[in-house]
């Protein structure tokens, strides 16, 4: 079955959202189990319900953040290639990002950095310079 244009592409964006949430949870150097749970918590209460569409595979495409999550994790990906690659992506598709797209990524960015022991110096500043990259491109 041939997917069109925008389904691949929105199957990439829940593959760079779940890369960016890697960068979070990532951010301190180690990715904690309860990070991992609010990012699988999150996935289903609130990323499922967003789109209602399936992947190639016939399973719902938002689960393509929690397998590219765990790919990064098992390929001993860093932070920051990972913030790289989503801020590249964002920059090439901005119009697939709507309000209601960014305040959840921010969202769940906030709630994985702060399910370990609250936010640390390295989750603050990735947050920071998520919330600028998204106010950058509303002005």
């Amino acid at each position: 079955m041939q997917q069109s244009h925008s389904n691949k592409l929105s199957d990439t964006l829940y593959q760079k959202v779940g890369g960016l949430f890697f960068a979070v949870a990532m951010a301190d150097g180690t990715v904690h189990i309860k990070e991992v749970d609010q990012l699988k918590s999150l996935v289903r209460e609130k990323w499922l319900p967003l789109y209602d569409r399936e992947d190639e595979y016939g399973s719902d495409a938002a689960f393509q953040i929690e397998i590219v999550f765990d790919w990064l994790l098992e390929n001993e990906k860093t932070s920051a290639e990972c913030f790289a690659s989503f801020v590249t992506f964002y920059k090439e598709h901005k119009a697939v990002f709507s309000q209601q797209v960014k305040a959840l990524i921010y969202e769940t960015c906030n709630a994985i950095a702060y399910s370990f022991s609250g936010k640390n110096k390295a989750e603050l500043i990735l947050l920071a310079n998520l919330q600028l990259l998204f106010q950058s491109a509303d002005t």
